[in-house]
């Protein structure tokens, strides 16, 4: 699932395509809302918060959507062509000059604008939010510390407690807060954790590749997720894998033996 960073750079390229102009078509390939058209009706602008898109149109109107695992909003010139294939399209939304195409797109929804709080009130802060202040920050941290035993790296990914984190940073926060993803909220400074998430994705939100380290050369933009066969990119050594959470949710969490501590399978 992309992160909350991508999802951000997302909305930022649809809101300089579209954001100002008028729909000419804005049609939707799903059942739900298959006579819903969007045509004639101004684009205000595009938010997020944390991974959800908010498209907003005159007439008090929104349209949500989210990405998940396969979802894809891309842009072209007017009569351009797709590079996904046609039925892979959900949404089409087209101005002067452009077209915003929403390949695989998901939870997608029209609602009245005053509305929103509907599809997005459940989220803690935004990590990505331009209006960050301290309070947030601390609104966070207060989340994050109110179940001490759940474990570090599934409480990362719970968008409850702050929107943005995804298994990739999940990793890369557990490592350089030095503990593994299995380790208990207790034995980490939450407020500490909350900086780093805000961080991490600050330094990635304006492009389209993204580094933890520093570092954006092939084979060297992370310290520890998916470099299985590099291994740790501070010790060198081997790093361990294993899948955390349940069902579904399971994601694929590396980290390093030597330069984590605490507890994980089979340790």
């Amino acid at each position: 699932m992309p992160e909350g960073d991508t999802v951000f750079l997302t909305g930022k390229v649809l809101d300089k395509a579209l954001a100002g102009k008028t729909l000419v078509r804005g049609e939707f390939r799903v059942p739900r809302l298959a006579m819903a058209d969007l045509a004639g009706r101004d684009v205000l602008g595009v938010g997020t918060v944390g991974k959800h898109l908010l498209t907003r149109f005159s007439g008090d109107l929104t349209l949500h959507s989210h990405l998940r695992m396969d979802g894809k909003w891309a842009v072209y010139p007017a009569g351009g062509r797709w590079s996904r294939p046609a039925h892979h399209a959900r949404v089409i939304l087209a101005a002067e000059g452009v077209q915003a195409v929403g390949f695989r797109v998901h939870d997608l929804e029209l609602v009245p604008t005053d509305e929103e709080h509907r599809l997005v009130g459940h989220l803690g802060p935004d990590l990505l939010d331009p209006q960050w202040t301290d309070e947030l920050a601390e609104r966070a941290a207060a989340a994050l510390a109110a179940d001490p035993d759940r474990e570090l790296g599934d409480a990362l990914l719970d968008q409850r407690i702050m929107a943005g984190i995804g298994n990739m940073y999940k990793v890369e926060m557990c490592f350089l807060l030095g503990v593994t993803p299995w380790t208990p909220v207790s034995a980490v400074d939450p407020a500490k954790a909350v900086a780093l998430g805000r961080k991490l994705l600050k330094a990635n939100a304006w492009r389209t590749s993204q580094t933890t380290t520093g570092d954006l050369r092939r084979g060297r933009e992370h310290w520890a997720y998916e470099r299985t066969k590099q291994g740790c990119f501070r010790c060198g050594g081997r790093l361990r894998v294993a899948p955390q959470g349940a069902g579904y949710q399971a994601r694929p969490t590396w980290y390093c033996p030597r330069c984590q501590t605490g507890p994980a399978p089979g340790r």
